[in-house]
């Protein structure tokens, strides 16, 4: 299922040339099975240079493989497939290792993880559940739900990440949260929360996914969309961020745009409006 419906992003992406996909990236990746262990921790898919796949392994409980498979339906994977492996974060690692790796000292969760969510959210604007899922999903309507329920989940992570860092939110109360706002299984609510809270990630991490996405959404508009901007193809605008490696997202629309930045530059981009 991971394999086909990898194979789905790629052949969209490529079908529609939105960037370039090396060989090297698209025909070589691999997959490792999630530990139940982890699967506490990490309810869903996880990746990089690989994809790590959180499904029923023989020593979990019944109850527990149910959860899992679950979790995890092909129309609720389908989002984190290509948000682990391309156009994501396999494809980001590709370029990284190969282009400007020196920026790693720049690694900033706006532009890691808002680059996978972005194309979340350009997949979705484009019609991407309506084209693909017939044999993972016996109607559009479960592939669309399934992306959704993404969008949501990537919204509550700010809320519930920043509110317990302020103090104004319990993990009980986090919990509580993804299961009547967004969705989850009581089991996945909680490793969703474990993961968050165990003090793997700096407290702006899960803010960044979301966040992060609309920044290079809108310097997609800037450059690609708005009819008085320059008038890039979507092709040039993904490579490029692609071929700049990691930095804050403010710095690489100066960057793309040729402004002039000043020794006391302050951070004034407002891509929210």
């Amino acid at each position: 299922m991971v394999r086909d419906l990898a194979d789905e992003a790629i052949t969209y992406v490529e079908k529609y040339d939105l960037v370039t996909i090396p060989t090297v990236a698209r025909d070589y990746w691999k997959t490792t099975m999630m530990t139940p262990d982890r699967q506490r921790v990490n309810p869903f898919f996880l990746g990089g240079e690989r994809i790590i796949v959180s499904y029923p392994m023989s020593s979990m409980s019944h109850e527990d493989k149910l959860m899992s498979m679950r979790g995890n339906s092909p129309a609720f994977s389908r989002s984190t497939v290509f948000h682990e492996l391309i156009p994501g974060h396999h494809l980001q690692f590709h370029f990284m290792d190969r282009h400007r790796p020196y920026r790693k000292l720049f690694e900033t969760p706006f532009w890691i993880e808002g680059w996978a969510v972005y194309w979340e959210l350009l997949l979705w604007q484009r019609g991407f559940p309506s084209e693909v899922g017939q044999k993972w999903a016996t109607d559009e309507a479960e592939n669309r739900i399934g992306m959704l329920f993404w969008r949501m989940h990537r919204c509550a992570r700010i809320i519930f990440s920043m509110k317990f860092h302020l103090g104004q939110m319990t993990p009980r109360e986090c919990i509580d949260l993804l299961v009547t706002r967004v969705g989850h299984e009581q089991a996945t609510a909680e490793g969703e929360v474990r993961r968050s809270f165990a003090g793997d990630y700096p407290p702006l991490y899960q803010a960044g996914y979301l966040l992060g996405a609309f920044q290079l959404r809108e310097l997609r508009k800037e450059l690609v969309s708005d009819p008085l901007g320059p008038s890039w193809k979507e092709k040039r605008f993904h490579d490029s961020v692609m071929l700049e490696n990691n930095m804050p997202i403010e710095l690489l629309r100066a960057l793309l745009k040729s402004e002039t930045l000043s020794v006391n530059q302050k951070a004034s981009w407002k891509f929210k409006g």
